[in-house]
């Protein structure tokens, strides 16, 4: 699976949350300065030809859909990070965000919590 540009996986980023839309109304949920038209069918075209996502046609227009679930993409993409930037490491990529100051002990014990629970969850 191919790496989103921060154009397109904007794009997806609303695509997802929509289920599916035309161009004009995925543009309608871009931040300011909205984009033009052109840009973002161009950008949904460059997702087509890359698998995530396909049309339908409706009435004159069509209408865009993801093929690649949010969860799926999340997945690949935060695999790829952590070996990447973290040696393949999930404890190295905690430490990270800890020493930043991006997680405090609260937060922390949630989500060895949630991790555990995920881990005996897959046990069963």
């Amino acid at each position: 699976m191919k790496e989103l540009t921060k154009a397109e996986e904007q794009v997806m980023q609303r695509l997802w949350d929509l289920g599916k839309s035309n161009v004009k109304n995925i543009i309608k949920k871009l931040p300011e300065p909205k984009p033009a038209y052109n840009t973002i069918s161009t950008i949904v075209r460059i997702l087509e030809n890359k698998g995530f996502v396909d049309h339908q046609k409706e009435g004159k227009g069509y209408v865009y859909f993801p093929l690649v679930s949010k969860e799926t993409y999340k997945k690949k993409f935060m695999k790829r990070v952590i070996s990447h930037y973290f040696q393949g490491s999930f404890k190295e990529m905690v430490s990270f965000f800890a020493k930043e100051g991006k997680m405090d002990i609260i937060e922390f014990e949630e989500l060895m919590n949630d991790v555990k629970n995920e881990l005996d969850s897959k046990d069963r």
